[in-house]
């Protein structure tokens, strides 16, 4: 499962790290929502490949974002 997040929209509620935290962290540079290092593709902070077993909270995650930044394919 894809999950990415548009950065440059984020309003760092901190909604998506506290529900999800196996998805999403605080960036401390910016303080922004970031993917987990374990699941970013190619190292990519805003993309990421998570498993099956995440998509409810990624799901959850998309779904009480309060800018929908949070995209899940």
């Amino acid at each position: 499962m894809k999950v990415s997040i548009d950065r440059d929209q984020c309003i760092a509620c901190a909604l998506c790290w506290s529900d999800s935290p196996d998805i999403f962290e605080e960036d401390p540079g910016d303080k922004l929502s970031r993917i987990v290092e374990k699941l970013r593709v190619a190292g990519d902070i805003a993309k990421g490949e998570a498993p099956e077993s995440l998509r409810k909270a990624a799901q959850g995650a998309a779904g009480n974002c309060p800018v929908s930044i949070i995209h899940v394919e």
